[in-house]
């Protein structure tokens, strides 16, 4: 499949948002140094007072700590460049686990998404912490059904000579990290992942098909453990506004554990937010993120690539699967910044920059950039959760919309 730029409108339509407090037994203890914010908004707040004019806005504090339980309910209509226009139904809970300040806060969410290239994505994500902070839990599971775009290894490959494959997945990635200090953690966990039903959809010539099913075949599957430590001084996963976040993740494919070949992977990623300037709600983001093929070779599908880490984030700009290697260098930078007074509207200006290897050298390609500006609107004002809509741009005329729900990075 050629290369696919995307329709040049925005086609996001929000279509309702539901989303409330549980309470339970936790009581709210006043707090000096609380920042204290009144008449925050956001969709919900809009979607009420349009239907129901007469009853006041909920201004409760968003910035001291309470004991409910926050859900957000999203059915939207988006367009992307993997998967064209798709319906999408999410659903978001997060709360805190005990009310002292520096406690963390607890998210899960999960949403279907089906597309008009009848792409199926249904995951299962949920950031666990205990009271004190002293045990995070991390769980991704996602299944997805899957046709989609390859374009060989390393960064010269053509974006028009893409090839469409179809495969189902299942990811089970679980880690328990273990608190050692304030904001300090080590863990483990178990990694699995499979790819089953593999094949091409396009026609194309019986060399090409060797070559796909020779580096694919019909299935894949890699398993084994992870070690992984953690250091994160965020508040906030789902819209950080400060801190410092840097993880190491080591994982060990394994043929006892069921993995097609023995292969070591590394992740690093390191993140920092501060306000800029300092006396402002802005917020310059930075990300490295650095995806290292240790020794082996891991299954073609996880192989480091764009759009490809566990939040399919990496590569605004390009489509997802554009560059794929055996090691992946990425680096982006995001300036968010309020449009209301109110929180209910934000914007955000991007740039990235991506660098692979392939799959026969050490060597590196050149530089890839992207960049790109969005808009970010508040679907939950206690838990700080937007409805990310980012407009990319990338080389070799590479450009479309990016949608996101919860902060990129």
């Amino acid at each position: 499949m050629t290369f696919k730029p995307a329709f040049p409108v925005a086609l996001l339509l929000l279509l309702t948002i539901w989303s409330y407090g549980q309470t339970d037994s936790l009581a709210l203890p006043a707090s000096a140094d609380s920042i204290k914010l009144i008449h925050q908004r956001d969709i919900r707040d809009v979607v009420h007072h349009a239907f129901r004019p007469q009853q006041p806005y909920n201004n409760n504090n968003t910035e001291i700590k309470d004991g409910r339980k926050h859900y957000s309910f999203v059915p939207a209509l988006g367009y992307t460049l993997q998967t064209g226009f798709a319906g999408i139904a999410s659903v978001n809970m997060a709360y805190y686990n005990d009310l002292e300040k520096n406690t963390k806060q607890s998210s899960i969410s999960t949403n279907v998404t089906y597309s008009q290239y009848n792409q199926i994505i249904i995951p299962f994500l949920a950031d666990i912490w205990t009271k004190g902070n002293r045990f995070n839990f991390i769980t991704d599971v996602r299944f997805i059904s899957y046709p989609s775009d390859i374009y060989g290894l390393g960064g010269r490959t053509d974006p028009n000579k893409g090839v469409t494959i179809n495969f189902n997945g299942l990811k089970i990635h679980q880690t328990v990290m273990k608190a050692l200090s304030d904001n300090i953690y080590v863990g483990a966990g178990y990694y699995f992942d499979k790819f089953w039903n593999i094949k091409t959809l396009d026609q194309v010539s019986r060399g090409v098909n060797h070559l796909i099913s020779r580096e694919l075949g019909t299935e894949e599957t890699a398993s084994g453990p992870a070690l992984r430590f953690l250091y994160d001084t965020r508040l906030n996963q789902l819209n950080p506004q400060q801190g410092v976040y840097y993880s190491i993740s080591y994982r060990a494919n394994m043929t006892a554990l069921g993995s097609d070949s023995a292969s070591q992977t590394l992740q690093i990623d390191a993140r920092t937010y501060f306000h800029f300037p300092a006396s402002s709600k802005n917020v310059l983001a930075l990300w490295n993120f650095d995806w290292l093929t240790a020794s082996g070779t891991p299954p073609y599908l996880i192989l480091p690539s764009t759009g490809w880490d566990d939040s399919y984030n990496t590569g605004r700009g390009y489509i997802q699967g554009r560059y794929r290697g055996r090691k992946m260098i990425y680096f982006e930078s995001e300036y968010r910044f309020g449009i209301t007074r109110n929180g209910l509207l934000g914007g955000v200006a991007f740039v990235n920059l991506q660098n692979f290897s392939s799959d026969l050298s050490a060597e590196y390609s050149k530089l890839f950039a992207g960049y790109g500006i969005g808009l970010r609107i508040k679907l939950n004002k206690f838990s700080g959760a937007n409805l990310c809509v980012d407009y990319g741009f990338g080389q070799n005329g590479s450009h479309g919309f990016f949608v996101n729900l919860g902060e990129v990075f």
